[in-house]
């Protein structure tokens, strides 16, 4: 089967396995957009159905599974590494409703977004290291400051 893509304005014709990785792709690329199953398999040139078939065959996952996860792995990240809110992460990763968000966080990760961010904000702080173990292992003894 041999198709054109157009989001990416390519002309390379495309087997089922790049059409694939292509969807793949899109959803990396584009995870943080509103994309229906209908606008990502226009874009590969599948039916609908086929390409959940054919998605969940080679990933293991459907591709709204694939999103979710993609999505909440993002919200992660960003609850580690900002002070962002949790509603502006909510939107920055692509969900339109924070209830919607916070019920797939808490599913997915077994906590709350807050939670989460709390839990890895204490694990993330500095810990004490004995002078003999810096001394054991070669360390420079006086911190930098």
């Amino acid at each position: 089967m041999t198709t054109i893509i157009s989001w990416e304005k390519s002309t390379v014709p495309l087997n089922s396995h790049e059409q694939m990785h292509h969807a793949h792709y899109l959803l990396d690329r584009y995870y943080d957009t509103p994309i229906t199953i209908e606008q990502l398999s226009k874009e590969v040139a599948l039916s609908p159905y086929y390409l959940i078939r054919l998605f969940r065959r080679v990933y293991r996952q459907t591709p709204h599974q694939y999103l979710m996860q993609r999505r909440i792995a993002r919200a992660k990240d960003l609850l580690r590494t900002t002070d962002f809110t949790v509603t502006e992460i909510c939107a920055a990763v692509g969900f339109e409703s924070l209830g919607s968000f916070s019920t797939l966080f808490h599913n997915v990760a077994g906590i709350s977004p807050s939670a989460y961010r709390n839990s890895t904000q204490a694990a993330t702080k500095s810990a004490y290291i004995p002078l003999c173990v810096c001394l054991l292992h070669g360390l420079d003894a006086t911190p930098d400051i």
